[in-house]
């Protein structure tokens, strides 16, 4: 059992490692952007005869092209190089905003002198000190502006509530809340602090149970991260490691080192606290953005190009029965978040108050409500519904990132209020438009089935299983199977 524990960390770990790779090549390439953005400008600005020439198409016959395009590829190295040795790279910026400013500026300083030596040394006098000069203070600038600019964009999703990952402490002693207090100060690390486990009895409010009722809490709470700042007996934390792992949780350590539980572990710094990972959930970091981009790209041309078509469907609503084009319904996102979900009326304007009374004729289980001869459904609306149509106005939701183009179809507030526990775990992840219920068992009444196919879903995520279910989804929406 250990033997199996041990290589699934191992797995996750290089996954965890490779998806932290990628995200530092990004980084390096946005910089090496910016250093060949700065060298081309300032090469302009000193040059314009020439550059006014290759902006013609025609190259100029002198060498002077050769000798800067090797100055900026060395210049660029030479950056990425000293950016490196100043630790730049690193996925979560822990220092201040100064002292990461600084850091910039010792490694495009040092970069640019060791430049201006190497020029020197080599006797070139055609390369320009104004070039050089120019380049390396345009570098700095942009260097330091993107890294601000991206701290400030965290920090921004993290108070909006997107992009954060919840965290809960083991431990409410001195060590513990003073972690917690560093993560609350510094939001650009993009930590949210849910609550505390404690064996000890206090009136801390923040104290969300015992060591023993971390499944529970893990899931009520949303927690992605569990960081163990309080000196423990061994097999409880063995226990809190195998109870994370089940729950798909990554684990941190604020050692103690435990007999044989850390071996292997890497100490990384979080401010001025060492922690061990003791156990790391691995995060598809290159999928998500193509997710993301996916969702971003399809949306935005999507409501572009049926402008038309939204308006004649408004139009048709409106003339239709009285009441407002759009139904704005309260949904439970990702991490039990609220947001307005966007949709055509398909009903009279008073059926959310008739719902009640017509609960008995459910025809669904579980924390589903429908019925299939709706009497509060109007003549457009059933139409919209059979060729889910009502729907289209989603795309601004996923335009917004309250929702996916796939994913858990969101719940309205009352149906959610009917979850058990094990329930909240479809809320792990944004819903979406369409998902694997939707083109598998759009008819079938048991919740326990689209239960089951949202959690497949979530277990199963890769790119290529959203863009199977978008493409099974047109063939589905055209048989007008809706409801």
């Amino acid at each position: 059992m250990r033997a199996v524990s041990v290589a699934a960390d191992s797995k996750a770990s290089k996954a965890v490692a490779l998806g932290e790779r990628w995200v530092q090549i990004g980084y390096t390439c946005i910089d090496l952007f910016f250093v060949a953005t700065g060298g081309v400008l300032i090469f302009s600005f000193r040059f314009p005869e020439v550059a006014m020439a290759l902006w013609r198409g025609s190259v100029p016959s002198t060498g002077l092209l050769g000798e800067y395009l090797g100055f900026l590829i060395l210049y660029g190295a030479l950056v990425v190089l000293f950016c490196q040795g100043q630790d730049l790279y690193r996925l979560r910026e822990t220092r201040a905003p100064i002292e990461q400013a600084l850091a910039v500026a010792k490694a495009v300083g040092m970069a640019t002198l060791l430049l201006t030596v190497f020029i020197y040394l080599s006797g070139n006098k055609s390369i320009s000190r104004l070039v050089v000069g120019g380049t390396g203070v345009f570098t700095l600038i942009t260097l330091v502006g993107w890294r601000s600019w991206e701290r400030y964009s965290v920090s921004k999703q993290v108070a909006s509530g997107n992009g954060m990952r919840n965290v809960l402490i083991v431990g409410a002693g001195k060590c513990g809340q003073e972690l917690a207090n560093y993560l609350d100060r510094n939001k650009h690390l993009g930590y949210a602090v849910r609550g505390f486990l404690d064996d000890s009895v206090s009136e801390n409010p923040l104290i969300l149970g015992r060591f023993g009722n971390l499944p529970q809490v893990t899931r009520a709470q949303f927690v992605d991260e569990i960081f163990v700042s309080m000196p423990l007996e061994q097999e409880i934390v063995k226990k809190l490691v195998l109870d994370a792992r089940l729950n798909r949780i990554e684990v941190k350590l604020i050692p103690e080192l435990y007999e044989g539980l850390a071996w292997r572990a890497p100490i990384e710094h979080l401010g001025d606290f060492p922690v061990m990972a003791l156990h790391r959930e691995p995060i598809p970091v290159v999928g998500l953005l193509l997710k993301r981009l996916m969702d971003l790209t399809i949306s935005g041309a999507g409501l572009l190009v049926i402008s038309p078509v939204l308006a004649v469907i408004g139009l048709a609503t409106r003339m239709d029965s009285p009441g407002p084009i759009l139904y704005c319904s309260a949904r439970v996102g990702k991490k039990g978040r609220r947001f307005t979900c966007y949709k055509f009326r398909t009903m009279v304007d008073d059926a959310d108050a008739r719902k009640e009374e017509l609960r008995h004729l459910n025809e669904r289980q579980g924390p589903f409500f429908k019925i299939t001869d709706d009497p509060r459904m109007t003549r457009v609306g059933r139409f919209l519904r059979k060729y889910s149509l009502d729907e289209l106005p989603q795309l601004w939701n996923v335009l917004k990132r309250e929702m996916s183009l796939v994913g858990p179809r969101p719940h309205p507030l009352d149906d959610c209020q009917q979850y058990t526990l094990e329930h909240l775990r479809r809320l792990d992840v944004s819903p979406g438009i369409t998902g694997l219920w939707q083109v598998s068992a759009r008819s079938d009444p048991s919740f326990e089935k689209n239960m089951a196919l949202d959690l497949e879903y979530i277990e199963n995520w890769n790119l290529w299983l959203d863009i199977e279910i978008l493409l099974r989804t047109i063939p589905t929406v055209l048989k007008g199977s809706g409801a």
